[in-house]
């Protein structure tokens, strides 16, 4: 007898899934969007506690143990100095005391007043606040405490841990979960668009630094330096602008995210920057940003309408614009209406930067790529130099002259389905997009340019006036060539039309011969 096929056995879990099962078993007496701050909060407490004792060991090791309490042997490690009670150690061993709340509070507090590039970034008495039972804050800290954080840092694990985390956060949180993570496959697509080799970085709403993450990532693909940006933003949402803070710190990524929280709209915390690259991903079709007598005469208009009240997206755009750099190039989303809206202003502010030559490339997203939305948005590209540019160290990335022109790119029809509803741009589709637009900026690494129907088209400024400045790319890249088969039209719809008709004569044969059963049947019409 012949055994039974096996069944094919399912795919390992990563060490992330399981730790996030593990700690999602936990959930139940705290709202997600809480949840979230606890768990990562925590591992980040790990974190920086395994670097320190590290560090310490390193310095017994050298027998420089007198020094072993002294900041300075930190911090020119970049390793945050941790007072005992702070260590996760100490947190660990009164994890099931009922003032373990408080215990971790005061270990969160402490850390901050001893490392001032902390300051504003950790939870403030959040943990009592919660009223966290105590088995279950127990059986977390269990849970955490089986991360090695500093085991491989190739593997950057603590980073994989935290990315992976803040994007199963905002998949839980549904609607508000887009207004601290931008989906991973994005912000991929924007940083290997405009390409961060080196310089300012800036995203006026940071949300957790994601952004500012894959630039590091970017720019350490490509045997580049770090040090060679620097990164600036700004978060209004206090919670948000903590995560961003956490975020970078545990990545050794250092920023200037402003002094405290704030509306970049009205506390612009960097009012002299101008960046080499910015992206951002502003919350999406945002209402009543300004009041209608507010910000009428801000320089960050000038030359053009003031963008109107009901809706921020040109505000965004033109905000963007002001801090871009003379070669600066900027990268952000926005949703699809901006492409084509005319209402209260709008349309002529897009006429004035298409006039002005700024707008380098438009590209149109599938849908579903949000946690936010289901509707599709776009990506929009805007540089104040169009001609033709070395890019210092990276001859290869040269770009050739493209004044009056923009590139249009519908890629509606890419990524792959993750979830019931979520859709993902595969590497595939990132490079595909990617090589696209570097090779129509002239970077011989990638290639000659050429229209594709249905993909891409090098418009000119007067093609985009002709179609009434809208800037949708499917009205400029028209539609997919269909391959030709080699049959003459004539003998292909006469062999259509013959099968047809034999169809339709099967049809009435098969109508007769239902209708004879269902007479013997007793059911005569």
């Amino acid at each position: 007898m012949a055994k039974p096929a096996k069944a094919p056995k399912k795919p390992a879990k990563s060490f992330e899934q399981n730790l996030w099962d593990t700690a999602d078993k936990l959930r139940g007496s705290v709202e997600s969007s809480e949840y979230k701050h606890v768990v990562l909060s925590l591992i980040f407490l790990k974190f920086i506690s395994d670097k320190f004792e590290a560090r310490r060991q390193e310095l017994i090791d050298q027998g420089q143990g007198d020094y072993v309490d002294m900041v300075e042997f930190y911090t020119m490690n970049n390793v945050f100095y941790l007072p005992e009670e702070s260590r996760w150690g100490t947190i660990l061993k009164h994890a099931k005391q009922d003032d373990i709340a408080v215990k971790i509070d005061t270990a969160l507090h402490t850390v901050e007043k001893h490392n001032k590039s902390l300051r504003g970034a950790l939870p403030d008495n959040y943990f009592s606040r919660l009223g966290l039972d105590v088995a279950r804050l127990a059986a977390l800290l269990d849970s955490i405490n089986n991360i090695d954080t500093i085991e491989d840092n190739e593997q950057d694990v603590v980073g994989r841990v935290y990315e992976y985390f803040l994007g199963n956060f905002a998949a839980t949180e549904g609607k508000g979960g887009g207004e601290f993570y931008t989906p991973k496959c994005v912000v991929n697509l924007l940083a290997e668009m405009i390409e961060p080799y080196h310089g300012k970085i800036y995203d006026p709403c940071c949300g957790s630094g994601g952004m500012f993450v894959q630039s590091v990532k970017f720019v350490e693909s490509h045997q580049g330096n770090k040090k060679d940006i620097s990164i600036y933003g700004q978060e209004q949402t206090a919670t948000t602008y903590k995560l961003a803070k956490m975020n970078l710190a545990i990545r050794g990524i250092s920023a200037n995210l402003g002094e405290v929280p704030a509306d970049t709209f009205f506390k612009d915390q960097h009012p002299d920057l101008k960046a080499d690259f910015i992206m951002a991903n502003p919350p999406f079709n945002l209402k009543e940003w300004r009041g209608p007598d507010e910000l009428l005469d801000d320089p960050r208009w000038a030359g053009y309408e003031v963008p109107p009240t009901g809706n921020a997206n040109y505000g965004w755009i033109l905000h963007m614009v002001s801090k871009l750099s003379a070669n600066g190039v900027a990268g952000f989303v926005l949703a699809n209406g901006a492409m084509s809206t005319n209402t209260k202003g709008e349309g002529e502010i897009r006429k004035k930067l298409i006039e002005n030559d700024l707008i380098d490339c438009m590209i149109a997203l599938p849908g579903q790529l949000f946690y936010t939305t289901q509707i599709p948005v776009c990506l929009w590209f805007i540089t104040k130099n169009k001609k033709a540019e070395a890019i210092p160290g990276h001859p290869e990335s040269n770009h050739r002259n493209r004044q009056g022109e923009t590139l249009f790119i519908d890629a509606r029809n890419m990524g792959s389905m993750i979830s019931r509803v979520h859709k993902e741009l595969t590497e595939d589709d990132i490079a595909h997009i990617t090589r696209t637009y570097h090779a129509w900026r002239g970077e011989a690494k990638d290639g000659d340019f050429e229209d594709v129907p249905g993909f891409c088209k090098a418009a000119k400024v007067e093609d985009i006036a002709a179609n009434d400045f809208v800037l949708t790319p499917g009205r400029y890249v028209g539609t997919e060539v269909e391959e030709d088969d080699g049959e003459v039209f004539e003998a292909r719809m006469r062999e259509l039309s013959n099968t047809l008709y034999l169809q339709m004569a099967d049809a009435q044969q098969l109508d007769a011969l239902i209708k004879q059963n269902l007479s013997g049947l007793g059911y005569d019409v």
